[in-house]
């Protein structure tokens, strides 16, 4: 990627990681487009902090789940930016329900946002940047259940192990142009998508991570920071788990546990 990559967007970069990684880009020297589902307040609030650090910020309302239209979001913002050098993928979303009990409209709502909607994000990113020529930057912030799955989040699993394979595809195809492509896989982090509003984690335990905390959105926007700049030149078609060790512990936490509460979601 060319050294002068000034344009980035960061979907989902109303609150938490993604607004921490908007920042974080911000701090690099680069304009950031960020995008909101429900609360433009909080993509505001994001633009003035990347203002406040001397660089653009253009904001715009994206839905994953509207496919493919939700890809015009990303030509508004990179014509907005004149041009694009670093995509983020971050929104997502969730379900808490057995697959067996799982209704197909949630199933496809889940899958829709977390799979489909970040292929035609990721694709017109890509075609931006083949047009640009320079080559680019493409990173997915998956999960740590791209790697592992967990009880009760059957199409969020599928949907991130089907964007872990989707990103290592990308870093295939489109490494001959200078672009690379790799994952993030964050454990659990101190969001409001988990409950817990963007607060401190270090006061908060977690006997099971070795850590011993949830990690905070920071931490997460360091690595993707990273994996945006010139210094990763020659990392591409990975999945960087960030997660305190969180994957470390499936047999120790396997042969630990005394009750089946992790049957249950």
């Amino acid at each position: 990627m060319d050294e002068r990559a000034r344009r980035a967007i960061v979907t989902a970069s109303d609150s938490g990681i993604g607004r921490a990684t908007a920042v974080a880009l911000a701090a690099q020297g680069l304009d950031v487009g960020i995008t909101w589902h429900t609360d433009e307040a909080g993509a505001e609030a994001t633009a003035e902090e990347v203002r406040g650090l001397g660089r653009q910020a253009y904001v715009e309302r994206l839905d994953t789940s509207d496919v493919p239209g939700c890809a015009e979001v990303v030509d508004t913002l990179a014509d907005r930016l004149g041009g694009l050098d670093v995509f983020v993928n971050n929104a997502g979303t969730g379900d808490g329900t057995l697959l067996v009990d799982m209704a197909w409209d949630d199933w496809r709502h889940v899958v829709a946002v977390d799979l489909d909607g970040a292929f035609v994000c990721l694709q017109r990113a890509a075609r931006r940047m083949l047009a640009g020529g320079r080559g680019g930057r493409l990173i997915a912030v998956t999960s740590v259940h791209e790697h592992q799955p967990r009880v009760g989040s059957g199409a969020y699993d599928a949907a991130k192990h089907g964007l872990g394979g989707l990103m290592k595809t990308f870093a295939l195809e489109l490494g001959r142009f200078g672009i690379t492509a790799n994952c993030v896989a964050p454990g659990e982090i101190a969001t409001p998508m988990t409950g817990q509003e963007d607060e401190d984690p270090h006061g908060t335990a977690r006997p099971g991570v070795p850590l011993n905390r949830p990690g905070h959105a920071r931490e997460i926007a360091a690595v993707v920071a990273f994996l945006a700049s010139p210094a990763s030149s020659y990392v591409t078609g990975a999945s960087w788990p960030v997660d305190g060790g969180m994957l470390q512990m499936g047999p120790m936490a396997g042969s630990h546990l005394t009750t089946d509460d992790w049957r249950t979601p």
